[in-house]
């Protein structure tokens, strides 16, 4: 049995045999959410608002542990049908945010990425490798041939990962998503299984 232990001195234990869980390396795992990653979702959200409300359209809608209990409830439901997979991202045995298979579609055979972490854990590189775990994990593992990103197109550090993973700039799509008043254009990143 594995034990995380993630903030407010919660102990995750894994016996829930739905749970997926990706070691990405020695100091990151990727952990299917559960409902237990409530509370500490809550506190990274509250001590990262600013941060995150910047590029996320969900923080203003998304504060309480029942607010976050739905979403994973959500995100477990999505997970049983295949048609999205959540995680927890562990980083040095504390939960530090979420990295996900947005949707996937087997039909035409691709995963969309996406993710969010705490502050204080941008820049380690942490992103970086468990996108490329995700991608890895999505061509051996789940048979896909592209997985895409779609950031914000003034979001550096976003499209600099997707960059660092290789991927292809495939265009910009204006007027995708308004945040916190502003209206944000996204840059739509792809790379495919033939091509890596």
């Amino acid at each position: 049995m594995l034990r995380f232990f993630v903030p407010l001195s919660l102990n995750v234990m894994f016996q829930d045999k739905s749970v997926l869980l990706i070691e990405v390396d020695e100091e990151i795992q990727l952990s299917s959410v559960q409902e237990s990653y409530a509370p500490a979702y809550v506190q990274l959200a509250t001590e990262n608002y600013d941060y995150l409300a910047k590029w996320l359209v969900w923080p203003p809608h998304v504060k309480t542990e029942k607010d976050f209990g739905g979403f994973i409830s959500r995100c477990k439901r999505d997970h049983e049908r295949g048609d999205a997979i959540t995680f927890g991202t562990i980083y040095a045995g504390k939960l530090i945010g979420n990295i996900a298979y947005k949707y996937i579609n087997n039909e035409l055979k691709k995963v969309e990425i996406g993710y969010w972490i705490a502050k204080d854990y941008q820049g380690k590189g942490i992103i970086s490798r468990a996108c490329a775990r995700l991608v890895e994990y999505a061509f051996t593992d789940l048979d896909m041939s592209k997985v895409e990103m779609c950031v914000a197109s003034e979001n550096k550090p976003s499209r600099a990962v997707c960059e660092r993973l290789g991927m292809t700039l495939e265009g910009i799509i204006s007027n995708a998503e308004f945040v916190q008043g502003r209206i944000l254009d996204h840059a739509i990143y792809g790379l495919h299984r033939d091509k890596t």
